[in-house]
């Protein structure tokens, strides 16, 4: 009588390099995050900024557009030796402390313009 051979199955081994895979997916949910940055922020229309040749803005981004093409007579009519509207309204009512105090450093509309689009990266709109 013929004997009966066994066949056995070969194991299958997980390799380390799956957790490896996972770790670095986290990170780049973590950098997606990162890179998302901060939500832009739009003042309720009580709170909006009112540029002086009638202008409304409501956000940072609406500030950097409007700076653009500001003409020089409306931007030193908000900014002067004792005041800077635009950084008193970017940080109580946007909440950016950061870019206001960078603001209250601009003396020309193309400074402060720049300053606005620095800090505009790290918002997500």
């Amino acid at each position: 009588m013929p004997t009966a051979v066994k066949k056995v199955a070969a194991k299958k081994t997980t390799k380390p390099v799956a957790s490896r895979k996972v770790v670095a997916s986290t990170k780049k949910v973590a950098s997606k995050k990162t890179a998302a940055g901060k939500a832009l922020v739009y003042a309720p229309n009580e709170q909006s900024f009112w540029v002086h040749d009638g202008q409304i803005l409501n956000s940072l981004a609406a500030l950097e557009a409007a700076l653009e093409t500001m003409e020089k007579a409306i931007f030193t009519h908000h900014v002067g030796k004792d005041k800077h509207d635009f950084a008193d309204w970017v940080e109580t009512v946007l909440g950016d402390s950061a870019c206001a105090a960078d603001l209250r450093k601009a003396k020309t509309k193309t400074t402060a313009a720049a300053v606005v689009a620095k800090h505009l990266r790290a918002y997500s709109f």
